[in-house]
């Protein structure tokens, strides 16, 4: 008897608490959250771990609605998810934006490879190619370019853009030497 007692009462203390903690918003726990999506969003997670941003942000949203409407269970749980998600996309951030590093170390690699090879092969051309010779000059002088952009996007820390310029710039500047190996078709002999 003494035992369901202090059961009850152990419950009954329980109760009183979860009812007590979910009477107010959730104001620390949200604040929390907020904090946590600020540095997700400071570390780069729009760009680096989008979809767990967005459910974090989402989250967020779905607490203060709850509040909003007074179910500050839903609210507390909504903010403690939002937290749980921001700080996730942050630590996938981290991850994300290393392996960005890299590959974007290999494409400026392997762009200016490409636009080496591309002068190269322009230089040791000779005349009977001249329409694919000034082809290539042009893509060399504006991949020239594209290289620098993506060296600069490197630098600036915007890794997937520098990325997307130099693949694009390595993806010409092989259609261009690949014009040069072609062999141009030479004007048969005519009879008389």
């Amino acid at each position: 008897m003494r035992r369901l007692r202090r059961a009850l009462v152990c419950f009954a203390v329980v109760a009183a608490v979860a009812s007590a903690a979910c009477a107010d918003p959730p104001d620390k726990e949200m604040q929390q959250a907020q904090g946590a999506i600020d540095a997700a969003r400071a570390a780069g997670a729009e760009q680096y771990a989008r979809t767990e941003y967005a459910a974090a942000e989402d989250a967020l949203k779905r607490s203060r609605e709850a509040v909003d409407q007074r179910d500050y269970r839903a609210a507390l749980n909504a903010a403690l998810d939002a937290r749980e998600r921001a700080q996730a996309a942050a630590k996938d951030t981290v991850n994300a934006k290393a392996t960005a590093r890299a590959d974007a170390e290999k494409g400026l690699a392997q762009a200016t490879a490409a636009l080496n090879d591309a002068r190269a092969k322009v230089r040791v051309e000779n005349s009977r190619n001249a329409r694919a010779v000034s082809a290539a000059r042009r893509t060399i002088s504006s991949d020239e370019t594209a290289v620098q952009e993506a060296r600069t996007a490197f630098e600036a820390g915007d890794y997937l853009a520098s990325i997307e310029k130099s693949r694009a710039a390595t993806a010409r500047l092989r259609a261009a030497i690949h014009d040069l190996d072609v062999p141009t078709p030479t004007a048969g002999r005519r009879r008389h």
